[in-house]
């Protein structure tokens, strides 16, 4: 008995070790998108991060910024989970100077998700120091761009999971253009009315641990049920992207999903790499 015992204990600490391992090895992936109105010749390029979860996040702001350094970088979208506790705002401000080093095109966007609202309090002061470091956030608001002679609406819908999300409050005001959404919770997709040519979101984690499914997941709504927890889908003929996220949950390991960095090029076809 005690050989299997043994053996057991063996399996565990390798898979944990793996798990974890895991954490420091982000994937990179690219995703084309075809949209009605082309913005510019190249395509809009978007580096999208989700969920980088403070707490739990093995990739340092170094780490981060030697994955994406060599990209063109139009805009960077922020969806959410950033930190569930004050004492990792500082951390979290670094990230977001390493972001702001790159200086993209367009501007930083992001939104907030069901973790930041942990500390709902704190919030308005992260809001503050995020915009003083060039991020526009977005609650249930828009921001209108030129691009090209195009308009790029960018809209972030604030948090579905906590209640939080008002569609009506964030289009209001909007024209037409280019409407590129950003939300924490992709479950929006199945109650909005609302137009959108892209819609970018987080929260799932890839499942973070898959072994042998996520079934973990199916507690947190509609889509993990359908088994949509993860890259392109459509619904209503309308594209949507989950990313699995930078940073981990309760556990900092990861088994069957990887970090992920993604970087969206709208307006170039529709096909998806990595």
């Amino acid at each position: 008995m005690w050989m299997i015992w043994t053996l057991l204990l063996g399996l565990f600490a390798i898979c944990w070790g793996i798990a974890r391992y895991n954490t420091y090895k982000p994937t990179v992936k690219h995703v084309d998108i075809q949209v009605s109105r082309p913005l510019n010749n190249n395509g809009l390029r978007i580096l999208h991060l989700s969920d980088l979860h403070m707490e739990k996040c093995s990739i340092s702001p170094e780490a981060l910024l030697e994955q994406v350094k060599d990209e063109p970088i139009d805009l960077i979208a922020l969806t959410g989970d950033y930190l569930d506790t004050k004492r990792m705002s500082g951390r979290f401000l670094q990230y977001m100077d390493a972001l702001q080093s790159l200086k993209p095109r367009y501007g930083m966007y992001a939104v907030f998700g069901n973790h930041d609202y942990v500390i709902a309090d704190y919030l308005p002061t992260l809001q503050k120091e995020m915009e003083r470091r060039g991020c526009i956030v977005l609650k249930n608001e828009h921001h209108t761009l030129d691009i090209g002679g195009q308009k790029l609406n960018i809209i972030g819908i604030d948090d579905a999971y906590t209640g939080r999300s008002d569609a009506d409050r964030a289009y209001h005001g909007v024209t037409e253009g280019i409407n590129l959404v950003l939300t924490h919770d992709p479950h929006i997709v199945l109650d909005m009315d609302h137009h959108f040519d892209y819609l970018l979101s987080g929260h799932f984690h890839g499942g973070q641990i898959c072994w042998p499914k996520p079934y973990h997941l199916r507690k947190m709504g509609k889509l993990p049920g359908l088994n949509v927890i993860s890259g392109l889908h459509y619904h209503q003929q309308r594209a949507f992207y989950i990313s699995d996220g930078l940073g981990q949950t309760a556990f900092n390991l990861r088994f069957g999903s990887r970090p992920e960095i993604t970087f969206h090029s709208l307006g170039s076809g529709p096909s998806v790499k990595s």
